[in-house]
């Protein structure tokens, strides 16, 4: 497939987002980014601002999530924007590799999460490089399966989601580097 035809779709904050997006760009490849009226972002390129009628089609019960994720989220505008923002990137995206932390409750932590249960919910191949155990894993609907050598993703559809913490580490940022060398060298 052409470069060209491929997308990545994220929300340009600053960390895993920006990231993306730098490497994206490198390949020649489309980039969208969500935002909403207000919100800081460090990468403009391909940006999308939300509107409110966009931001409701994500909108989303905090109770839901708060307890899908075993964790409580305070009822802040904010809040529930970012959420409805992920919730954007999750459904666009055919693929979704998040880099975070995997806690042992099997969710990721952050607001993060929310973007891979959102993506376990949709059945989506989901990817997270756990930069705790500086390791890729893949959700197999029942648990996360560790990946090494051969195994480790590739991005192979046309629309995939790119996310992820805002404190990247440099094993997070070498390990996005390294799915776009293996992905598309």
């Amino acid at each position: 497939m052409d470069l060209t035809e491929y997308t990545l779709f994220s929300g340009g904050a600053r960390g895993a987002e920006s990231v993306f997006g730098t490497q994206a760009e490198h390949a020649g490849i489309k980039e969208i980014n969500f935002t909403f009226e207000g919100h800081q972002v460090t990468r403009h390129r391909g940006l999308h601002t939300l509107t409110p009628e966009e931001l409701s089609r994500g909108d989303v019960s905090l109770e839901y999530v708060a307890k899908l994720m075993n964790r409580r989220y305070t009822d802040s505008p904010t809040i529930r924007l970012i959420l409805q923002t992920i919730w954007h990137q999750i459904i666009s995206g055919q693929e979704i590799f998040v880099v975070g932390e995997i806690l042992d409750d099997l969710t990721v932590k952050g607001g993060t999460g929310w973007g891979a249960e959102f993506a376990k919910l949709c059945n989506k191949p989901l990817y997270v490089f756990d930069q705790k155990s500086m390791i890729w894993h893949k959700w197999n609907r029942m648990h996360w399966d560790q990946l090494s050598g051969a195994d480790e993703p590739r991005i192979t559809d046309a629309h995939f989601t790119g996310t992820g913490t805002r404190f990247l580490t440099k094993e997070g940022t070498e390990a996005i580097e390294l799915l776009f060398d293996r992905s598309f060298a």
